[in-house]
């Protein structure tokens, strides 16, 4: 009877055919990758390409990573603004229906870049391109990560048919998870609103938004490039006057330009990290970076801590 129900069993299954393969999704940087995670989870596992704490400023893909990006059913990134070094592998797929812009989706509103001294602007011409003065660090606003979630599911759901119902699903939950942590960062973010701090570069224009937090200029436009001794010396005068409590650095980047900042002023080192560099990739990442930048931020500005 057993040989008999399996053979049964066998026979219904080649009747159905093979299971159709989960796309194939190649991810840029760790926080997209993490929502496209929590909407994959059962199904699939997105590739990440920069998983350690590269940065997407200076990355530079390795041939295998190029062919995976080439191979992919779907590309998920900010902005070729952002990931430049996506741009040849992204124009050899021939394919931009299957690439997932998420700078590019209805719902969010891009930010421009902030512009003067403060900012380590100093005259710097960008003519009349604008898409260069837009802020692409839309991943920090827990809003644009839903609607990034929300696109991702859809897309996949044409991709895959078969697991439609589980994309969406997903993607309702995790919705909803951003919705409760959106809430509860907050709250925990109440008692440094108003306090003045700069940053490393003007990665966190949306989270500040979002929180109500108060930046007053950054230590460089260009991460990947020093700040001058002139900008340097302005910004130690408008910590002074300005009574900034923190010169915030980046794990990615050399944080002795920070100490030197600070010396011999009231203004306290800290860091924040964009990326989630050092967490684990896959859902829970996305969470514990808004988390642990929620936490760098009370540690450095809330001085009765």
């Amino acid at each position: 009877m057993r040989t008999l129900t399996a053979l049964l069993t066998t026979l219904a299954l080649l009747a159905c055919g093979p299971a159709a393969a989960a796309p194939q999704v190649v991810v840029s940087i760790k926080p997209l990758h993490s929502l496209v995670a929590g909407v994959t989870d059962g199904v699939s596992e997105p590739e990440l390409l920069l998983a350690a704490g590269d940065s997407p400023h200076t990355y530079s893909m390795r041939p295998s990573e190029a062919r995976a990006v080439r191979s992919a059913d779907l590309v998920v990134h900010v902005s070729p603004h952002m990931e430049a070094f996506l741009e040849r592998a992204l124009d050899a797929r021939g394919d931009r229906q299957s690439v997932l812009a998420a700078a590019d989706l209805d719902g969010i509103e891009l930010l421009g870049g902030r512009d003067g001294e403060a900012w380590g602007e100093h005259g710097h011409d960008h003519g009349n391109d604008d898409a260069h003065r837009r802020d692409y660090h839309i991943w920090l606003d827990p809003r644009n990560a839903q609607t990034i979630t929300a696109a991702v599911a859809e897309r996949l759901a044409e991709l895959d048919p078969e697991h439609a119902d589980t994309y969406r699903d997903n993607a309702e939950a995790q919705k909803q998870r951003l919705s409760e942590l959106e809430a509860d960062l907050n709250q925990r973010l109440e008692p440094v609103r108003g306090r003045p701090y700069v940053v490393f570069h003007d990665a966190y224009q949306y989270f500040e938004q979002r929180f109500g937090l108060e930046a007053v200029g950054a230590v460089t436009i260009h991460p990947e490039q020093p700040p001058g001794a002139r900008h340097l010396n302005e910004l130690r005068g408008q910590i002074r006057e300005l009574g900034a409590v923190c010169v915030f650095s980046e794990p990615q980047f050399e944080p002795a330009i920070v100490r030197s900042l600070v010396r011999g002023l009231d203004a306290r080192p800290g860091e924040l990290d964009p990326l989630g560099a050092g967490l684990e990739p896959g859902p829970k990442a996305y969470f514990q970076l808004l988390e642990r930048l929620a936490d760098g931020f009370l540690d450095c500005l809330d001085q009765d801590r």
